[in-house]
């Protein structure tokens, strides 16, 4: 029948590209959200894991009843269980203990089996959430491993449907990409795509304040002393994902989790955009270069998923207070979030 799906997959790509009016207020240029929330798995991490996994069907590696398994922070690991329910396959996620509750109850309550492992470990340890994959992997018969960070299907696909949304959406008149790097693949598939039809287009790259990427980007070095715990999830890494295209990156900007928290909550607040917290960082770095924009400037920035998932994160109150992070930052735009309790 006319505008009916078969199922939900059906749903995934072909997300809005919203303009940015509020947020951006006093900055040459006009400003887009790319809306990645609007996928069903309501994050970018859509894209990626119905590519891989229908990639692997075409190349035979997937038999019916099979496990698949994969290292997550929570959005690709959702995406994953919603492609596995749909084409039949189980699910087994190895996941952060950074990664908040209300992510790991949306993964279990797709049917996924969830394994936490700490954060704040290096990527080699046998605890590690890339470790602990492998192993569960090697372990589970009829298994594959999507190892979204050296996969790169991961790059590959958003080189097929990101990058070409973008330049349509504008019109071919894109002159900056702003995107967080975790695994790379979505800002980097993307930005492949761009600067094949324009090589002037500009790509920004967004890192975490305790993440190795940006100084690895200048120098080539992975410095060990810039690894530190920080808060923004899917953003920064603390090895180097082959998944991520340095060549099409022009610029790296850091960012801390602090103004990120602030800005993630500003979006909600002024543009009515309901984002995560890397959308909140993807703001706070494009405010930090705005000396790069002139009035000709075309810039969309990648917001990957949806706030519902930072609900007892960013959008709580408490936690932000009990990270420290200054009430009085918000600038008045709690003024009318109270709740009244009528007697």
């Amino acid at each position: 029948m006319a505008g009916t799906y078969n199922n939900v997959l059906e749903l995934i790509n072909n997300t809005p590209l919203v303009r940015l009016n509020k947020v951006t207020e006093g900055m040459k240029g006009k400003f887009f959200a790319k809306l990645e929330c609007y996928n069903p798995g309501h994050s970018t991490k859509d894209r990626i894991a119905l590519h891989i996994i229908e990639n692997a069907e075409r190349k035979g590696l997937l038999k019916p009843g099979a496990t698949i398994v994969e290292t997550t922070s929570g959005n690709t690991g959702f995406s994953i269980a919603m492609v596995s329910i749909v084409k039949g396959y189980k699910c087994i996620l190895a996941v952060s203990d950074k990664t908040k509750p209300e992510k790991i109850s949306f993964l279990r309550a797709m049917g996924a089996k969830v394994y936490l492992c700490p954060a704040n470990v290096p990527a080699d340890d046998p605890r590690s959430y890339y470790e602990v994959a492998k192993k569960i992997a090697a372990e589970t018969p009829n298994s594959i491993y999507i190892n979204q960070y050296f996969n790169k299907e991961n790059t590959k696909s958003h080189y097929l449907t990101t990058g070409p949304e973008i330049w349509e959406q504008t019109q071919g008149k894109i002159t900056h990409l702003i995107g967080c790097t975790g695994t790379g693949g979505t800002l980097t598939g993307a930005a492949e795509y761009l600067k094949e039809k324009n090589p002037n287009i500009k790509i920004i790259g967004v890192d975490a304040v305790g993440s190795v990427l940006k100084k690895y980007f200048e120098t080539g070095e992975i410095d060990p002393n810039e690894i530190k715990p920080y808060q923004i999830e899917g953003l920064g890494k603390n090895l180097i994902p082959e998944a991520l295209d340095f060549s099409v990156i022009d610029k790296y900007v850091k960012v801390s989790d602090e103004p990120s928290a602030y800005a993630t909550r500003e979006i909600a607040l002024k543009e009515a955009m309901m984002v995560g917290y890397t959308s909140g960082a993807s703001l706070t770095a494009t405010r930090k270069i705005a000396e790069d924009f002139t009035d000709e400037s075309v810039v969309v920035l990648i917001f990957p998923d949806h706030g519902s998932r930072y609900m007892t994160k960013v959008f709580s109150d408490e936690w932000m207070q009990s990270q420290g992070f200054v009430k009085s930052r918000l600038n008045g735009l709690e003024s009318h979030a109270t709740i009244e309790t009528v007697q």
